[in-house]
């Protein structure tokens, strides 16, 4: 066992990460206005001066668990009108196209217990063009590119510093910190560096909590004073100055109005910048406090800069410094050697080591008391108008307190459950057994609702996403047992009986007229529809997705599979094996028929599953849109090993009646009656011939199939929109490759046409799955009009390769998700970094969107991990 698994085995060593988020301001936490608007409330600008109510953010930021003390760096090139205390983005109401960071930076390396930790930042030399970013995003429509930082000519010439962060513990407590800054320029360039340490605030909101204390008497020394936190002592080896001030609100400066405080959060960013004096402390005492690194670089000059957060009193805190470092490097080297033996291809390893360093820094503390965030603090009112719109009233439950991965620690500091579900799958090849506690987590009383609703994310939790969380649980949950060579079955019945809840949940309030036809309405996909699917319409009318029911059905299969494992050990769980089969079997009978009118959810002519539009009156309207919301059928599928039925006589006994007493389900359950190679059954919603027909579709290139995936919407609304009428409305639909060009969920992100990572990883596993069923007796024209014949596996594996083009170097040595920029794709310090944006354009392999995604992104790590599937084997 690497050192780095024995320290995984010891929960302590993840005491401290980088759970520091990189943006706090604009979000829903923070939110304390009488309208909602929590974009408005709190800004870029406003963080420099107002203190946060439940969470801190920071550049390349540690804390503890509980975040009661952190640690980031700050940065001045003294061009800059302020620090560079965080990273920089636009308000969604900013962007053309919604929130987007207009940064550069880097997620390089990172351990599961965060022994070491490395990320670089482009810093540039010249004044940040903070206002150009403004204007030109202000400037253009929905309809133009976002105009990004690159877009600036800010790194031009190369006048920039690589500023690389670098993380390595010696124990538990106990952090070694160096900042490497290298000037790429062809000039000399001043640069400040600002190691920064400060509380959270916790006792400013009137729960009489006692207020710790930073100091320091000896130069190079910042003493640490807390009744609850380990740490002691943050040392400077070059014995820097330092400052002093408070994380203070500045109300004076952002409200004019007094403060019995007289020292700010912004305190240093006053005396530097602005020359205020009286901004810090000359006792050197206060909650927030920075070493002063004052150094000019040379043109091509590298220098480098040691520090040490630790809980001991330490003489000489460097003397193991480099020793210790190099150390936790050379383990780093050895851990990802071990999960990456089997990949020879150095390309494929450096993508995917980075993909795993992003998931690792994207973790987050995150706190949230909704019932504290509705009423208020004694010392902090809530101005709330419950006759108009609060958030989150129904939530009063949930009390957040937890290290969270998150999607994108600035474009979504916050969890998101359905995005979570596909962290955790690439997660657990690095650390399991975080992986099983994110799934947990979510389904803990303080999360869950008492109805059975999982929370969605904090600007709605009420919303309702796709329900992953049992495929994604029972994918941990074999990962786990591969890895570690035994079932973890306490966990899978632990999640289990809480997903039960979920699961009545769904049936009970989204199964619109009992007919096991769902809705769900959003959805997670945004403006995949030709209107807004949470839209209430006139005389009772109400859509029936083809996807809400389909995720069903896959939910209830998943379920069903859950309950055959757990039914392995104690026999009791054969009877919700049994509840779920049928559940399934009704569900794949209502896509079939959805009433007297017999217009399912499958079209027959064209091949392909549709939403459709119920109307009052018993009539429907078949919504005939091709887009990824006909693909998600594919996803309810299960092979179910012949052995297995054989140890499960009660469910066997049980199926059997069902499939013999209701032959009109019974040939609901594709091929269950023939066994495949190796004695499998098959149980999907899809007769063979409709799974060619739906695949026939899905890898023309003229509709679904990219160089670069599977693209969200048919390429044939190009030139050829759909175009549909409901309630005196019109709508059109067209497709579009990049960002969004409407308004609707924010208009952050687009359905119309991108590439998603979550649903093409879902593709290409159903096709795994189907083909460890079929073997080479299931072949399709791939790509369709070809005349090559193909089976699953192929279809699947190549996939896979376009999805990966996006991230590797072409014949041209460029990276599609870069867009054809010159200085990312060929400069000497861009062209091996990679970065995992949200969605990816359907044509080019653009990255769009939030631009560290790892998150879901991450998920290219799974299919870049070899598995017994290229020997033809599902795994």
């Amino acid at each position: 066992m690497n050192a780095e698994k024995e320290r995984m085995l010891d929960e302590s060593w993840k005491k401290w990460g980088p759970y520091v988020s990189n943006r706090q301001w604009g979000t829903v936490r923070e939110d304390y206005s009488s309208d909602g608007n929590a974009w408005d409330y709190t800004s870029y600008e406003s963080a420099l001066s107002r203190v946060y109510r439940w969470n801190e953010d920071g550049i390349a930021g540690i804390c503890d668990h509980h975040q009661k003390l952190c640690f980031a760096f700050s940065f001045w090139n003294r061009r800059d009108k302020m620090v560079k205390e965080r990273f920089f983005g636009l308000s969604n109401h900013q962007g053309n196209h919604g929130e987007d960071i207009k940064e550069i930076f880097y997620y390089l390396d990172n351990t599961p217990t965060h022994s070491y930790m490395k990320m670089v930042y482009k810093y540039p030399i010249n004044e940040f063009p903070y206002d150009q970013l403004i204007n030109e995003n202000a400037r253009r429509s929905k309809k133009e590119p976002e105009f990004e930082i690159i877009d600036t000519q800010i790194f031009k010439n190369s006048e920039y510093f690589d500023i690389f962060i670098e993380y390595a513990k010696a124990s538990q407590d106990d952090f070694l910190i160096r900042v490497t800054a290298v000037n790429r320029s062809n000039k000399k360039a001043p640069l400040v560096i600002l190691p920064t340490l400060w509380f959270r605030n916790n006792w400013s909101w009137g729960y009489e909590r006692p207020q710790p204390k930073l100091k320091s008497s000896v130069k190079g020394i910042i003493d640490i004073e807390h009744h609850n936190n380990s740490m002691k002592k943050l040392y400077a080896k070059d014995k820097n100055a330092t400052f002093f001030c408070d994380n203070e609100t500045n109300s004076p400066k952002l409200f004019n109005t007094p403060s019995e405080n007289q020292y700010f959060k912004d305190g240093i960013n006053e005396y530097l910048v602005n020359g205020k004096e009286s901004a810090i402390n000359p006792e050197k005492t206060g909650t927030k406090a920075s070493f002063y690194v004052d150094t000019e670089l040379e043109a091509g000059e590298s220098q480098s800069f040691d520090f040490r957060l630790s809980a001991a009193d330490l003489e000489d805190a460097f003397f193991d410094f480099d020793k210790i470092f190099n150390l936790r490097k050379k383990e780093t080297e050895e851990f990802y050697h071990e999960i990456q033996h089997e990949i020879e291809n150095e390309e494929e390893k450096n993508i995917q080591r980075q993909a795993f360093a992003g998931l690792l820094w994207n973790k987050q503390f995150y706190h949230y008391d909704v019932s504290k965030w509705l009423k208020g603090d004694p010392k902090y009112k809530a101005n709330r108008n419950f006759n108009k719109f609060v958030r989150n009233t129904e939530w009063e439950h949930m009390q957040n307190k937890d290290i969270i991965s998150m999607p994108d620690k600035w474009e979504y500091p916050w969890f998101a459950t359905w995005d979570l579900a596909f962290h955790c799958v690439p997660f657990a090849i690095l650390d399991s057994e975080f992986a099983k506690c994110q799934l947990k987590l979510l389904t803990k009383e303080w999360y869950i609702h008492p109805n059975g609703q999982l929370p969605a994310y904090e600007w709605d939790f009420s919303d309702v996403n796709p329900p992953v969380h049992a495929w994604s649980t029972f994918r941990v949950f074999k990962i786990d047992e591969k890895i570690n060579g035994k079932p973890d079955i306490p966990f899978l019945e632990s999640v289990f009986q809480k997903l039960l809840l979920n699961f009545t949940w769904w049936v009970n309030r989204k199964d619109k007229k009992g007919n096991n036809v769902f809705g769900g309405g959003f959805l997670g996909l945004d403006n995949i529809g030709a209107f807004d699917r949470n839209m209430q319409f006139k005389n009772g009318d109400h859509l029936e997705q083809a996807d809400g029911t389909s995720w069903m059905a896959m939910f209830a299969l998943n379920m069903m599979r859950i309950s055959m494992e757990l039914a392995l050990y104690n026999p009791v769980y054969e009877d919700m094996a049994i509840k779920f089969f049928e559940h399934y079997l009704y569900i794949a009978a209502a896509m079939e028929n959805l009433g007297e009118t017999r217009n399912g959810l499958w079209n027959e002519e064209d091949g392909f599953f549709y939403d459709v539009l119920q109307l009052n009156n018993g009539d429907s309207i078949s919504l005939k849109l091709r887009s990824i919301v006909g693909l998600i059928p594919m996803f309810a599928v299960e092979i179910i090993e012949h052995d297995i039925l054989e140890k499960l006589p009660n469910f066997t006994k049980r199926m059997q009646w069902i499939l013999k007493n209701k032959p009109d389900l019974a040939n609901l359950v594709s091929h269950w009656e023939v066994e495949g190679k190796g004695g499998k059954h098959l149980m999907s919603i899809l007769r063979k011939t409709q799974l060619t027909r739906i695949l026939n579709r899905m890898v023309d290139e003229k509709e679904f199939l990219s160089d670069y995936g599977i693209r969200s919407m048919s390429k044939i609304y190009e030139e050829n929109p759909f175009k549909f009428s409901v309630d005196g409305q019109d709508f059109t639909v067209k497709y579009t490759p990049a960002e969004s060009d409407s308004r609707m969920f924010g208009g952050n992100s687009n359905w119309r046409g991108p590439i998603w990572f979550p649903i093409n990883f879902l593709i290409v596993e159903s096709l795994q799955r189907f083909h460890y069923y079929y073997g080479d007796s299931m072949k399709i024209e791939f790509p369709t009009n070809s005349g090559e014949m193909k089976d699953l596996l192929h279809v699947s594996e190549n996939l896979s390769k376009r999805l990966y083009s996006i991230f590797a170097k072409n014949e041209n040595g460029e990276r599609a998700f870069n867009g054809g920029n010159y200085m990312l794709n060929h400069d000497e310090h861009f062209k091996d970094y990679i970065m995992f944006y949200e969605y990816f354009n359907g044509d080019t392999g653009m990255g769009i969107g939030a631009s560290h995604q790892t998150g879901w992104t991450a998920t290219i790590a799974k299919l870049l991990q070899p598995t017994n599937s290229v020997k033809g084997k599902f795994s």
